[in-house]
């Protein structure tokens, strides 16, 4: 049996193009499409009714929801190709403690991208820049935050490398003057096919923000 494979998807979000990744770096063949969540389609609203959010991968019919999971179950689904998780459970339980970790700095992205002024957005500012510098201290001087082998936690926060440009604009702050290794990180990432064929041009996502807080009604 032929797997059929269908990611719904829409195309600046960080958390999709996780699944795009792990799907590339797996070499598996999927039907891309895209959703607008301003009008959701009825497969996005049967497939994910409990969030109603992208991105969905559907395997044979079933759906698998949130991002992480979304790796995790391309990892143990395909496991003869490049594995994505490392086998030993402790390092194992530690990539799913950082993918975890980098998700929680959500909050202060939204304060500083969607809606906050002056003092609040300074906050979310300066929350997401402490966490950002802590996870620079996990990946140290490592090429990857595996060593040499790329996988789960890269994936985890390279999405977030496309909106890095529009976090700065928006929030008058240099990422890089902040945590160099992990641009240099980013740069290293942007190399592997499977990353320059999912990850959105930062200059569109950039442009895209005013239409979207447009939408959303914050501006």
């Amino acid at each position: 049996m032929v797997d059929e494979v269908i990611l719904l998807g829409y195309w600046p979000s960080t958390f999709g193009v996780r699944t795009r990744i792990a799907l590339e770096e797996k070499d598996i063949k999927f039907d891309y499409r895209e959703q607008d969540l301003f009008n959701k389609s009825s497969l996005l609203l049967e497939m994910n009714p409990v969030h109603k959010k992208i991105p969905v991968l559907i395997h044979n019919g079933k759906p698998v929801c949130e991002s992480l999971i979304q790796v995790e179950y391309i990892d143990e689904t395909w496991p003869g190709k490049i594995p994505l998780l490392p086998s030993d459970p402790y390092q194992r339980a530690q990539a799913k403690f950082w993918g975890d970790f980098i998700d929680k700095m959500v909050p202060g992205l939204v304060r500083l991208m969607w809606g906050a002024k002056g003092e609040e957005q300074e906050a979310g500012k300066k929350e997401f820049i402490e966490m950002l510098k802590t996870v620079e201290s996990e990946l140290g001087d490592k090429t990857y935050f595996g060593g040499e082998a790329f996988g789960y936690v890269d994936i985890a926060l390279i999405g977030y490398y496309c909106w890095f440009d529009a976090f700065e604009k928006y929030g008058n702050f240099s990422i890089e003057a902040q945590c160099p290794k992990i641009i240099a990180w980013a740069k290293s990432c942007i190399k592997r096919d499977s990353v320059a064929k999912s990850l959105p041009d930062s200059e569109k996502v950039t442009e895209l923000v005013p239409e979207l807080k447009k939408k959303m009604g914050i501006e």
